[in-house]
């Protein structure tokens, strides 16, 4: 489910003393509920290779690859310490003392930082740089429910125009499929035995 921006601009995250150039794009409640002890569980799950977009989202992400790959967005030097300078850069001591947490392993993210209740990974392209935040807000009931935000820094007109051009389709198509893996994934994870 979509959600307002000051569901995620309210909060006081650590994101926010790091992006401060960069704009909000989207925040989303994800299908995840849980316990406290949960968070690194649907870290877990959001990262593993299994965790594939299915049907049209998926063609969509393999679209993106080949035309990156035609046009040249996705070259190492359009990057992460390439064209852009990586966020672990501008993290406090504190954050940047501990494990950066998962790395997603069919994305092209890079973790930053992991905090009991917030994880952030970044990733650059000739587009944009961006940043997938995913926190673990109280429900006000003890429980806690997962919400993800994307914040965007495009480059240039390119970026601009990128951004504007696959925003239909990241609502329309990628998210919706995102939403339904994450719950499909995180019901048979509540369904195992203890």
């Amino acid at each position: 489910m979509k959600l307002p921006p000051t569901a995620h601009t309210d909060r006081p995250w650590r994101i926010h003393e790091i992006t401060p150039d960069f704009r909000l794009e989207d925040v989303w409640a994800l299908p995840a509920t849980g316990g406290p002890e949960d968070f690194p569980k649907l870290l877990e799950q959001m990262t593993s290779s299994e965790n594939h977009l299915p049907g049209v989202a998926g063609v969509l992400f393999a679209i993106r690859w080949q035309l990156g790959r035609l046009l040249g967005w996705d070259k190492e030097d359009s990057g992460l310490d390439g064209r852009v300078r990586s966020l672990r850069e501008r993290l406090p001591d504190d954050l940047r003392d501990r494990p950066p947490g998962p790395a997603p392993r069919s994305l092209p993210f890079q973790p930053l930082y992991l905090t009991e209740d917030e994880w952030a990974a970044e990733t650059a392209n000739r587009t944009m740089h961006g940043v997938m935040h995913v926190s673990w807000v109280p429900d006000g009931s003890g429980g806690h429910r997962a919400h993800m935000a994307v914040l965007v820094k495009p480059n240039g007109l390119l970026g601009k125009a990128y951004m504007a051009a696959i925003l239909p389709f990241r609502h329309i198509l990628v998210y919706p499929a995102l939403m339904r893996t994450i719950e499909r994934a995180w019901k048979a994870r509540q369904a195992e035995p203890a």
